[in-house]
């Protein structure tokens, strides 16, 4: 009669467990030692090793003749155990016997001594399915046994356990066993059964178990039952699951944004009964290789392919962001989580799919970063041209043209000239003050050009530079905004304007002269400048003309004039009399 490979090569010594030398060798030593506990809790994934390490346990510590820690398997015992034929080692599964009442037998049983061998020993599988009232019952007797009784205890989810369980054994944590030990022991079974088994084909099949020998070595008589070499094509047809190409294709239509391609894809593994859930289990884990060849240096020690797939993998990866490819993780995360709940299968896979090649039908934050990182990566390949980009372009700076040589201009510490008007506008005024007496006519001076113009006050009108409005304004406030916050608050609502070599800044604000006085301020500006039309400007704040004589006539307290003030004022610095010292003089 056939029997499973699984079962047929199912480890009978201790040597035979792969990936769990740190439980073996102390269980090895225990027993050779003669410091064996009276009982053991096994925990750990499924298919990690258990049940078989409790069966040689319980053989070892029943053996005539142990070799080094391990049972001979040719004494009466051994086999006796091997064929089930030894009553005295019981194997119970709480999944179906966990009430009260199956553990008062349990109990009563202990205090019968064994009959064929030196231990009665118990092996209670999935022990977290026993009931509260059951594990109370077994409390005692775990706790002291008779001399002659063995429990072994193991389970898979050790957080169902009480505390009072968990400290009266020694407890063993099975990890996951290895890819490497998987394909190890595949290749092994394999040659002893004439199989003919690819690297290729065993590494897929080590991937799918996901760390349970016992899976793997049930994928492999699965795949062995068709009677043809195994190779990863027909580990993924036995599988269920999508091969390496359909998985490049579906990332290839997530970097491109091809939504029709991506469901073009998964329309034809539909149909071709592949697993929904492992289908993204797998470009999960292809996401994951994605990631680590673009994060860590040595990623080729973390990832578990051929070195052509995990180059192949790196060069994919290169062509999307790190940003892109943590997005597309979270978005198959929960889309396997809804697969296991939701009522339609391809729905939900073929949403997961519109999701990740049309990042802007998503909000999340993990999804506007890759937008981001994908529009910067686009913006420095050149792939966005200034057509696309909704900016307005500036005009470009001519700076190759040679200026003509001219005197120079005023700065903002000089006082500029006042202007010189040819005609004088005489307009008829209303009195200033009702009921004042007219002012009086004055007599003409030698100059006429300045005579009536130097009695009026000057009006504050802007002399704005020749060159006009510096129209990248906006793009150096914004980088000066990135490297001295500081100072970008005191330039909201300013403007610029080119003056020859010089940067002018128009702004609201009276406190932005004194910052800019400021070295360190200075120079972050002109950088930015700099940066931004590739020509070096001096910066300096704008005044309008005018403004500097408004505070002197003002005097020290700050205070304006009135404009009749103003006017008798410049007449008698002229020594033109009016009001009183005319009609003295006649």
């Amino acid at each position: 009669m056939y029997q499973v490979l699984y079962r047929k090569w199912r480890p009978k010594v201790f040597s035979d467990v792969y990936g769990q030398e740190h439980i073996t060798k102390t269980l090895m030593s225990a027993v050779e030692s003669g410091r064996v506990s009276h009982a053991y809790l096994f925990t750990g994934s499924r298919g990690t090793g258990k049940t078989s390490c409790a069966k040689i346990l319980a053989k070892a510590v029943n053996c005539e003749h142990p070799v080094n820690g391990n049972p001979c398997n040719e004494c009466a015992s051994c086999r006796g155990i091997d064929e089930g034929s030894v009553v005295d080692v019981v194997e119970i599964d709480a999944a179906s016997n966990n009430g009260v009442d199956n553990i008062r037998d349990l109990r009563e049983e202990t205090n019968y001594t064994p009959s064929q061998v030196k231990y009665r020993v118990y092996i209670i599988d999935e022990v977290h399915m026993l009931s509260t009232g059951a594990f109370n019952a077994l409390l005692k007797t775990l706790e002291e046994p008779p001399e002659h009784v063995k429990f072994i205890l193991a389970t898979t989810e050790v957080h169902k356990l009480p505390a009072t369980i968990l400290s009266r054994c020694q407890r063993f944590d099975f990890k996951r066993i290895s890819t490497e030990d998987i394909v190890r022991r595949l290749n092994y079974v394999a040659e002893q059964e004439k199989i003919k088994l690819t690297p290729d084909g065993a590494l897929l099949i080590a991937r799918v178990a996901d760390g349970g020998m016992r899976d793997a070595l049930s994928l492999l008589d699965r795949c062995a039952s068709f009677g043809e070499e195994i190779n990863e094509a027909l580990v993924s047809q036995a599988a269920g699951i999508a091969g390496r190409e359909h998985i490049y294709s579906i990332v290839d239509a997530i970097n491109t944004h091809d939504s029709a391609k991506a469901l073009s894809v998964l329309s034809e593994l539909y149909e071709n009964s592949c697993d929904m859930e492992r289908l993204f289990a797998e470009l999960l884990s292809h996401l994951r290789n994605m990631m680590i060849s673009v994060s860590v240096p040595n990623y080729k020690e973390l990832i578990l392919a051929s070195d052509s797939e995990i180059e192949k993998i790196h060069a994919q990866a290169k062509e999307l962001t790190l940003e892109t490819v943590l997005s597309c993780m979270n978005t198959v995360n929960d889309t396997i989580i809804e697969l296991k709940r939701g009522a339609d299968k391809r729905i939900c896979a073929e949403l997961a799919m519109i999701k990740m090649t049309t990042p802007t039908l998503e909000s999340d934050n993990a999804t506007l970063l890759r937008r981001i990182s994908e529009l910067e990566r686009a913006v420095r390949s050149g792939g966005i041209t200034t057509a696309a980009m909704p900016v307005v372009t500036p005009e470009p700076v001519k700076a190759a043209e040679p200026e003509p040589v001219k005197e120079p201009e005023p700065t903002v510490e000089e006082k500029p000239a006042p202007v010189v008007r040819e005609e004088p506008v005489v307009k008829e005024t209303q009195p200033l003050v009702e009921d004042e007496a007219p002012l009086p006519d004055f007599e003409p001076v030698s100059e006429p050009s300045n005579s009536f113009a130097d009695l009026l006050p000057d009006e504050p009108k802007a002399e704005e530079p020749q060159e006009g409005a510096f129209n990248q304004w906006a793009e150096v406030k914004e980088l000066v905004s990135q490297r001295d916050p500081m100072i970008s608050g005191f330039l909201n609502n300013s403007t610029a304007f080119v003056s020859g070599e010089a940067l002018l800044i128009k702004a609201s604000n009276p406190l932005l002269a004194t910052f800019i006085s400021k070295k360190e301020h200075c120079e972050t500006i002109e950088q930015a400048v700099l940066e931004t039309v590739g020509k070096a400007y001096r910066v300096s704040v704008y005044k309008p003309n005018g403004e500097d004589d408004k505070k002197s006539d003002a005097g020290d307290t700050g205070e304006q004039k009135s404009p009749l003030e103003m006017f008798i004022e410049r007449a008698k610095q002229l020594d033109i009399k009016i009001g009183e010292d005319k009609k003295e003089t006649e």
